[in-house]
């Protein structure tokens, strides 16, 4: 179906305020509940015990009102209006999904002149910590890995992956002038977001990041709006972003940790984990592609997965700009863990795919 970005909204907006609006109740029915029960008790043993049990009740209720206001996820200070009180309920984030990454005690720093890329984090994903790095913590442009986060926020926000987008000249144009990467898509193509999707992961397209912020959030910096919201829900304290495609500006920039941090949180979502781990995909026939655009993975194009003996590469994104220089984050299993590894700042493309080698081979637990 064609694309209407009014009803689209309106439908995010609903669906946002309904769940938001059922939370309340089931809230508010769970702590009016606890209230009154606790009052009935309170009469209760104040009328048949005295005044010493009324004191150990009413520290017993303080106890319980705390505990409910974290449950509430609500802190209201001392002093403030209804009004006040009110915006604050409706800026409470939802709670995050999982904890900032601590660095392991056995933590390895990588010194080898082996492995090229000058900026690197692995991180272990089951146990939620660093365990090898080099400048881990260093601002870093994500070039094209700003696609990863592009795809998290696309997925949770478009319900309909059918639904379907004309492309036009105001979006390719540019583009094309900034030499950016793109899918292949051409102004007046009609195409349907799942393509877009694979079209902006496989073969990092710029076309298909324009395009899906557009249907996400009715421009480029509304969508970058989201993204920054996205990384405030995770935690991230050393990520902005300006752009859904990854083109290069001093504003737009994360660390080595939080970008596998993001990748971490993408490959949870079934829809996000399914194209980051996809090799070749075929778009539906549009204007300018009768038979469709075969669509082909960055990564998957320079490896096969497997080269490490054990580890099995399965999921992963490229980027580059001149700034940005090579960089790649990509998710591996060995056994029954994961691990995923960023690595950034390389001279050539070739380096972060045989450096990322290196690094499953020589820095994972030897037994698990």
């Amino acid at each position: 179906m064609e694309y209407n970005y009014r009803k689209t909204r309106a439908r995010h907006r609903t669906g946002y305020r309904n769940r938001r609006i059922n939370r309340k109740k089931e809230l508010i029915i769970k702590v009016s509940g606890t209230i009154l029960t606790f009052v009935l008790v309170t009469g209760a043993v104040v009328s048949y015990f005295g005044k010493k049990q009324e004191d150990i009740l009413v520290q017993a209720g303080d106890s319980m009102v705390k505990q409910v206001n974290e449950e509430m996820e609500i802190t209201i200070p001392e002093g403030t209006t209804k009004e006040e009180t009110e915006q604050t309920e409706q800026e409470i984030p939802e709670k995050k999904k999982f904890e900032y990454p601590a660095v392991s005690e056995s933590y390895a720093d990588i010194v080898s002149e082996e492995i090229k890329s000058p900026y690197i984090a692995l991180l272990d994903v089951e146990n939620n910590q660093i365990i090898a790095g080099r400048n881990i913590d260093a601002k870093i442009y994500p070039a094209s890995m700003t696609k990863v986060l592009s795809l998290i926020v696309a997925v949770e926000n478009i319900t309909d992956l059918s639904q379907t987008f004309t492309m036009t000249g105001d979006i390719i144009d540019p583009l094309v002038r900034e030499e950016a990467s793109r899918a292949g898509f051409e102004a007046g193509d009609i195409v349907s977001v799942e393509d877009m999707l694979y079209g902006l992961v496989l073969p990092s397209g710029a076309d298909a990041a324009v395009g899906l912020a557009i249907i996400t959030a009715g421009s480029e910096d509304a969508f970058a709006d989201l993204m920054n919201q996205k990384c405030a829900e995770l935690g991230l304290v050393s990520s902005h972003f300006t752009n859904a495609s990854g083109l290069f500006d001093e504003n737009q920039y994360t660390t080595p940790v939080e970008m596998a941090l993001i990748l971490k949180y993408a490959m949870q979502n079934e829809t996000c984990a399914k194209i980051l781990s996809t090799y070749q995909y075929t778009t539906a026939p549009m204007a300018s592609n009768p038979e469709g655009i075969l669509l082909s993975s960055t990564m998957f194009s320079r490896m096969y997965g497997t080269e490490v003996e054990g580890v099995t590469i399965t999921a992963g994104k490229t980027g580059y700009t001149e700034e940005a220089k090579n960089c790649l984050v990509s998710f591996a299993q060995k056994g029954e863990h994961h691990y995923i590894a960023l690595t950034a700042g390389a001279e050539n493309k070739w380096h972060v795919i045989f450096d990322d080698f290196e690094i499953y081979k020589n820095y994972l637990p030897q037994t698990e």
